[in-house]
C-alpha cells in the first residue's frame, strides 16, 4: 500500500515505489529537465535502479522525517516529479528543500505549491528548524520558486568538483535560500 504524506489542492506526494524507476528515468531523460543538474545528460536506467532509488527508499525510515516522494496531480494521478526534504549534504544541521518537475508542469505553480507544503509540514509536524534550498545561479526559474516560498537569499557560493565534475568554476556558481522556523511561523 502506497503512504502519501501530504496533500494540497492540486498535488498529493507518495513514497516511492522500487517500480516507479521508470517514472525517474522517464523524468531524467528530459534534457531541459536535467540542464542544471547534469548539463543534460540523463541519468542512465541502472543507476535509477541501483543507487537512486535504494537511496530514497532509505530515506523512509529516518528520524526526524525526511525523504523524496513521487508527485501526482490530484485530478488525473499523473506523475509530475518529485520533491525531497533530507538532511543538507553540505550543512547537516539543516534540511534541503529540492524538487524536480517534468518540463510541462513548469511554470503553473506546482513546484512553490508543493514546496510551500513540505514547508508547513517540515516546520509544523515533524518539528525541523531551519530549511534550506541552493541552486546554480543562472537557474532563475528555480530562485523564483524559493523566493515564492518565501525562502530569504543567504549566499552565493561555488559547488566542489565533486557536486558538479568537469564544470567550470563559473558554471559550478550557486545560491543558498533558507527560513527557520521562527520567521515561518
Amino acid at each position: 500500500m502506497k503512504r502519501y504524506i501530504l496533500k494540497t489542492r492540486r498535488l498529493y506526494l507518495r513514497e516511492f515505489q522500487l517500480e516507479d524507476d521508470h517514472l525517474l528515468h522517464e523524468l531524467d531523460s528530459d534534457p531541459e529537465v536535467m540542464r542544471f543538474i547534469t548539463k543534460g545528460v540523463p541519468t542512465p536506467l541502472e543507476q535509477i535502479q541501483k543507487v537512486i532509488l535504494p537511496r530514497i527508499l532509505s530515506y523512509y525510515t529516518r528520524i526526524p522525517s525526511q525523504g523524496c516522494w513521487a508527485a501526482h496531480l490530484v485530478a488525473t494521478e499523473e506523475f509530475i516529479g518529485w520533491f525531497h526534504l533530507r538532511i543538507d549534504k553540505l550543512e547537516p544541521e539543516e534540511m534541503e528543500l529540492g524538487y524536480r518537475l517534468k518540463r510541462n508542469y513548469w511554470g503553473q505553480g506546482f513546484a512553490t505549491e508543493g514546496s510551500t507544503a513540505l514547508l508547513n509540514k517540515a516546520f509544523g509536524d515533524w518539528g525541523h528548524t531551519s530549511v534550506c534550498a541552493r541552486t546554480l545561479i543562472g537557474n532563475l526559474a528555480s530562485r523564483r520558486v524559493m523566493e515564492k516560498c518565501r525562502l530569504i537569499f543567504q549566499v552565493e557560493f561555488f559547488y566542489g568538483q565533486d557536486t558538479c565534475p568537469g564544470w567550470s568554476e563559473d558554471e559550478r556558481r550557486a545560491v543558498k535560500y533558507g527560513i527557520t522556523r521562527d520567521k515561518w511561523c
